[in-house]
């Protein structure tokens, strides 16, 4: 049977902290999540919050998907309420959407203590909510929330609830691992064990990850025989999150024989969990499995020495497979396979192995000093093109000043000087600006855009900043990343020094350097 994939970014994921989606958020995600080839998507609960309402309200105004289904989520009925008049369910119906999702308590405690209604009562709201979305047209996707403590706790009561969500018609009764605390081997012994006790209904799962095994506790209930598996894009969710709705999905595909996509959304993978991170305002996290950036990402000279003969030997699967792709980083732990395959990543000829050999020495002393070069490729590449004897860059910095002086009335104010050579001739520009490393930029582009104009198009999209060694407070080493970016063009470029404006200045002049390299120059 093909497993069912169900989606709760929009709802579980959100309770996530630091996870907050718009409204006009939710949909873009729906559509890519469908674009995917997701099942069931689980849009908010409509009665907990107006974004919520809003989103269903759009979806019901015209969100065209091709392949999924909305769902609304909710709660049984409240104790002592009958369900045509229960305010929560009522609004649940409201949404107009095809799939229902309600959860109920299968723990005792959570019966007793947080409901504080019967054992009795509980298992007549759940069979009464059920059977009135039943009644009503609607496919009902049951989650028994805390099962797996309740089951432990009082298993004969655990599965009173699910059989009356069975009686009542349930179309997949999912069991849920709501507080993260169960282990692979516990999830597969229930779900047999359920199903030994006369459960029919196609069963789900839904795994948190305070354990952190909440990919493998999804798996293990599939293994056990759950046909519906749940999850959200890059595990958000509360507290350690969710099971991670990405990583499901590849380790079903290409490691467990049960193909939920075709191979082209497959390859989607990597592109829509970093959408989803950006939609976060999050940086996708790199060492995410199969996604991250440095899923495949090799930086031990052994390593890349054996992958450069079989690119099997330190990687299990084709990282295109997920729309990723393979990376050989360098630094102090490189050998000179690693700088042999930048060379020929970055296509240059004309550079010996003895000049290879020459820019893997000065990586290792850089990065004693404090440099970091795994992630600033661009500063890699130049480094290699500076061993050749016809290298001739753009311009060459000759010296800069900067100045900082609080002024009355105006606060804070930053001047830079730069000297730098361009064809022959030297140039001094000054600029003012919002802060040191500001004016710098200000001023080396007016000198270099009279004659580059096609640096008005490279922007700087990122800065970061490192303290090292902080033991040494004002007097430690200060790491600086600066990303550029020209069009869908991106690259890294990396300065450290003991003053960060001089850090700055080495990391923004290779930057601009790299820019007016050939091929990545519009000139």
């Amino acid at each position: 049977m093909t497993i069912q994939l169900y989606d709760t970014t929009l709802r579980d994921g959100t309770q996530g902290e630091g996870i907050n989606f718009s409204v006009g958020d939710k949909l873009r995600i729906a559509r890519r999540l469908d674009e995917l080839g997701v099942d069931y998507i689980e849009g908010g609960w409509p009665g907990s919050n107006p974004k919520d309402m809003a989103f269903f309200q759009r979806v019901r105004n015209g969100l065209e998907l091709e392949h999924a289904k909305i769902t609304a989520f909710g709660s049984t009925r409240k104790a002592q309420t009958p369900v045509d008049q229960d305010a929560q369910v009522q609004t649940l119906l409201a949404t107009g959407t095809d799939v229902i999702t309600i959860f109920g308590k299968s723990w005792l405690l959570h019966v007793t203590e947080v409901l504080r209604t019967t054992a009795a009562e509980n298992v007549t709201m759940i069979y009464d909510t059920v059977s009135y979305l039943k009644e009503a047209g609607k496919e009902v996707i049951y989650d028994a929330e805390h099962f797996f403590d309740g089951y432990g706790a009082h298993p004969d009561y655990a599965l009173q609830t699910l059989l009356a969500a069975q009686k009542a018609g349930a179309d997949c009764i999912v069991l849920c691992d709501t507080n993260g605390g169960s282990l692979p081997w516990d999830i597969e012994r229930v779900l047999h064990e359920v199903q030994a006790a006369g459960i029919r209904t196609p069963l789900g799962i839904h795994a948190h990850n305070d354990g952190d095994v909440g990919v493998a506790n999804a798996l293990a209930g599939v293994r056990a025989g759950a046909v519906h598996v749940q999850g959200t894009v890059n595990g958000f969710g509360e507290r350690c999150g969710n099971s991670n709705l990405i990583s499901i999905i590849a380790n079903l595909n290409l490691k467990m024989d049960k193909p939920t996509l075709a191979p082209a959304q497959l390859q989607r993978l990597t592109e829509v969990a970093n959408y989803v991170s950006e939609r976060a305002n999050l940086s996708p996290d790199d060492h995410a499995p199969f996604v991250g950036k440095s899923a495949f990402a090799h930086k031990g000279g052994v390593h890349v020495n054996a992958i450069l003969k079989n690119v099997d030997s330190y990687q299990h699967i084709d990282p295109g497979l997920v729309g990723n792709q393979l990376r050989i980083v360098v630094s102090d732990l490189s050998g000179k396979d690693n700088i042999a395959a930048k060379r020929r990543q970055f296509k240059l000829t004309g550079i010996s192995r003895e000049q290879e050999k020459q820019v893997l020495n000065q990586i290792k002393e850089l990065e004693y000093q404090g440099y970091a070069f795994e992630t600033a490729d661009a500063s890699v590449e130049l480094m290699l093109r500076r061993t050749r004897p016809d290298y001739q860059p753009r311009f060459e910095m000759i010296d800069f000043t900067t100045n900082v002086e609080h002024r009355r009335g105006r606060g804070l104010f930053s001047e830079a000087t730069v000297k730098v050579r361009i064809g022959g001739k030297i140039f001094h520009e000054v600029a003012e600006g919002n802060g040191p490393v500001n004016a710098l930029n200000l001023a080396l582009r007016k000198a270099l855009e009279r004659f580059y104009p096609q640096l008005k198009s490279v922007h700087l999209s990122d800065y970061k900043v490192r303290i090292l060694d902080t033991h040494m407070a004002t007097a430690a080493i200060t790491r600086v990343l600066i990303d550029f970016r020209n069009g869908e063009h991106r690259w890294t470029t990396v300065g450290a020094s003991a003053n960060i404006i001089d850090a700055s200045w080495q990391a923004l002049a290779d930057g601009l350097e790299y820019a007016l390299l050939d091929g990545n120059s519009e000139c």
